[in-house]
Order: structure tokens, then sequence, then C-alpha cells
């Protein structure tokens, strides 16, 4: 079964917690601590694996946890850390952020375009520390250590599109089937009625030393960039390709339609649904020229590429661009012109990755954009008002904190206070209009606000 778009949750492994321990042995009557940290918990990461087509092994499982770090113990030892998961997807997944409560897709996370190629989706906590990185000259013997850092969660959105040099577009029945079946060593289902192809096929094909893949993408209709049909499933896979085959059926099928207009409509539909496509190199193919009285069809439409082509050189934003100015007159059913059509695709793609490859190598920085937001995010946190003297504070990196935080332990709680100091919640708490003794909530946690030098400060001279 091919599956194209799924949603999945992902949770990386918490952080182990650090342990609070001092040496215990004969003839040594003052021991330090000697605590260890826990282990950091493993990510989650999608990694693409050229020899998977599908997403279907997301179909039914959609909730996906990294290993968890393990405590730290005595003696300084160290929690063992969590191994990752990795998630295999194919080659052309684009990763993005997935909003469960709306239903609607966030930012791009990453685009998997080559084979091998990972991102981390969940991040695993860090392991807590343990008591041993709390030793200064001031506090000799200190008696807490952090818990493990919970790790991130969040739904994310995987959409395959296919990796295709080539992709034949046309309406229904128009011999894409049986041009890729000539072409390719592919076997897709072939029929006589319209929508036969539900699924995108794939094929290689082959001219001289050069080979090359081309898609068979499913019949569009006028409506497809709405949506109609399936033209939003079917589309998005035309847009990684470097050059598009359009392939008019000169007979207008059953219904009788004009090959002209059925030019004209998908054309304006791929316009409509991304600029970039209106914009792609494109051949055009008239099929089935082995039916009488079709010479007449395939003249005007001749005419017509040529004029697009004319027009397209000019700059004219109303026509495809660029449009190669030959009509290829083929006939899927008996072979006649596949063998020059193969080779004029296998020379335009041969041209068109060259000049792709060219411009990465001239452009290769590639900045995790949606990494740094992430950071940036994570980093801020809200004061909230409650009223009658009591305010609420939230952010990612300041929640984390608190979980942290062994609220059994006194040191622990003023080591929180310390943190939250140094991260500047108490300045933006007095701007707030928080007072000596105002309630503050974090995470369903409540403490009194003391501003000016509190018990906190005393960590201040601590080497924390």
């Amino acid at each position: 079964m091919f599956i194209d778009k799924v949603r999945i949750q992902v949770k990386g492994g918490d952080g182990g917690a650090g342990c609070m321990s001092f040496r215990r042995e004969a003839h040594v009557p003052k021991g330090g601590p000697d605590g260890g940290d826990g282990g950091h918990g493993g990510n989650v990461v999608v990694e693409a694996d050229a020899g998977l087509s599908s997403l279907i092994e997301y179909r039914f499982k959609h909730h996906f946890k990294a290993q968890r770090g393990t405590h730290g113990k005595g003696s300084r030892m160290h929690g063992a850390t969590g191994e990752d998961l990795v998630l295999k997807v194919p080659v052309g997944t684009v990763v993005r952020e997935y909003f469960e409560e709306e239903k609607e897709a966030g930012e791009l996370i990453a685009d998997l375009t080559r084979d091998g190629e990972r991102v981390v989706v969940a991040e695993g906590g860090m392991g807590g520390r343990g008591n041993i990185h709390f030793v200064t000259s001031m506090r000799r013997a200190p008696a807490f250590a952090e818990l493990g850092e919970p790790a991130q969660e969040r739904w994310i959105e995987l959409e395959m599109k296919l990796m295709a040099d080539a992709a034949l577009v046309g309406m229904p029945s128009a011999g894409k089937s049986s041009l890729i079946a000539k072409m390719s060593a592919a076997r897709p289902k072939i029929a006589d009625y319209p929508f036969t192809t539900l699924v995108p096929n794939l094929g290689v094909a082959r001219s001289g030393d050069y080979g090359f893949v081309v898609a068979d993408v499913p019949g569009l209709i006028e409506g497809a960039h709405e949506g109609r049909g399936l033209g939003h499933e079917f589309l998005r896979h035309i847009e990684r390709t470097a050059l598009i085959v359009h392939v008019v059926d000169l007979t207008g099928d059953w219904e009788g339609r004009d090959p002209l207009a059925d030019y004209e409509v998908i054309n304006r539909e791929l316009a409509l649904y991304a600029d970039e496509l209106a914009r792609r190199p494109r051949i055009v193919v008239a099929n089935k020229i082995d039916v009488p009285g079709t010479e007449e069809a395939c003249e005007r439409l001749a005419e017509r590429v040529r004029a697009d082509s004319v027009a397209a050189a000019g700059g004219d934003e109303f026509a495809p661009s660029p449009v190669d100015p030959r009509l290829y007159r083929v006939s899927a059913l008996t072979g006649e012109g596949v063998d020059g059509l193969k080779a004029a695709i296998a020379r335009k793609v041969r041209d068109l990755r060259e000049e792709a490859r060219q411009a990465a190598e001239a452009d290769a920085r590639y900045e995790h954009v949606w990494e740094l937001r992430r950071e940036a995010r994570d980093k801020r946190f809200e004061v909230r008002p409650l009223g009658g003297g009591a305010f609420c504070v939230e952010g990612p990196q300041v929640e984390r904190m608190v979980v942290q935080t062994d609220w059994e332990n006194e040191e622990a709680v003023l080591f929180l206070q310390h943190r939250l100091k140094r991260l500047g919640v108490d300045q933006a708490l007095e701007r707030a209009g928080a007072r000596d003794g105002d309630e503050i909530r974090i995470l369903g946690r409540a403490f009194a606000f003391e501003s000016g030098r509190s018990a906190a400060d005393a960590f201040e001279e601590l080497d924390l």
C-alpha cells in the first residue's frame, strides 16, 4: 500500500537523576560527596532510507519514544545514556512540526533528500548532575542533586514527495501509464477507463549511457489545485521533479475533449498550485498518433506549443516557461517515437541536474533555521499576573528547571531560586508588579517571592 503522509507523536528519553551520595570508607572519617550524574535520554531521529518507498510503517503506530537515561549512583558512577530511536523514512520525505489540537502543520524541520540524511525531531533530556558538581570552598558537603531533565515531546508530520527526474502529467486516460511502461520496466495498472492510476508509479528509463527516473502521476482534472479529485495528493509529487513531461491525448478520450483545452487546463492547474511549477522546464508529448484522424489536432497542438515557447522566451508571464518548442509525437501503444522522447528527456534531465549541482556548490551553507527558532522559543518565558498577589511564570526552560528540582530538599529549592534569578525571572516579576510575599506559581508549584538579597543569593558566590 502506498502511504505518503502521516502524523506521529515523538518523545525523547527522559534524563536520569543525579545521585546525592558521600564516601563511606574505613579510616576516611570525612569522605566527600561522590554522587554520579544521571545518563542523558536518547533522541528520536528521522533518517532517510533509499530502500523505502512509502510511509506505511507509520500507518497504525503513531507514538514513538526513545530510551531514557539511567540514574547516577554513588562512587561517582554515572548513569548510562539512553539509545536513540531512529525512524526510517523514504528519501524525499519532508518533516514538519504538527499541532494536534489545531490540526495544522507548522514550520519546516527538514527536507530529507539524500540517503542517510537525518534530523533530530525530539531531543532526550539531559541527565541530572550529582552532588559532586556543587562542591565549592564554601560548601563542602552539598546534600542535593539534580533530577533528570524531561525530554522533548511533539507531534510531527511526515510527507513523502517522489524523488523523480521527470514527471508525466496530463488528464486522466492520456496514456501516461502506458507511456511509462514503454519507457521503463515499470508495470503499472493499465485500463481503458479514467482514474486507473490511483497512486504515483516510478520507473527507471535509460537512453544511451544515461538513465533517469520518471514518475507517472495520476491524472489531474480542472480544479485540482483546490483539491478537486485528489489534486493536492498528486500535485505535491511533481514539486521535486526537474522536468515536467506534459502528455496530451490527441483523441480527447471517450468524452471527445479538445486536446488544446486539455493542454491549457493542465498548465493552469500547475500554475495555480504553485508559482514554481509554472516556471518548471517542460516538454509536451502528443500521444496516440496511431489513431486515425488525429493529424489535425496534432498540428494545432504543435503550433500552440511553438507559440508558448516564443512567448515564454519573451517574458510573457501567462505562458508556461520554459517550454521546448518541439512537440514530441508518440504512440504509447505501438512504441512509435518513444525512443526519441527518452533521448530528449535524458538530455534535458542531465543538463538540469548539472545546473542544480553547480547551484548547490555555490551555496553550500545549510542553516538549521528551525533548530535556531526552537532554541529561541525554548528560552522565552512569560509572567502573568493572576490577581490577589499571585503570578504565574510559563516557559519551556523555566518549567524544565522546576521538574528537575527535588522539592523535598531545601538546598535544591534554593538552587532553583538562584537559577531562576540568573535567567532573569526575578527582574521580570518585579516589572510585572510582584512584591515580597507574593505567590509565584510554576507548573503547579508555589513559593513566596523575595526581592533584593534572598536566601538564594547565597549561591551567587558559588562557582556553578
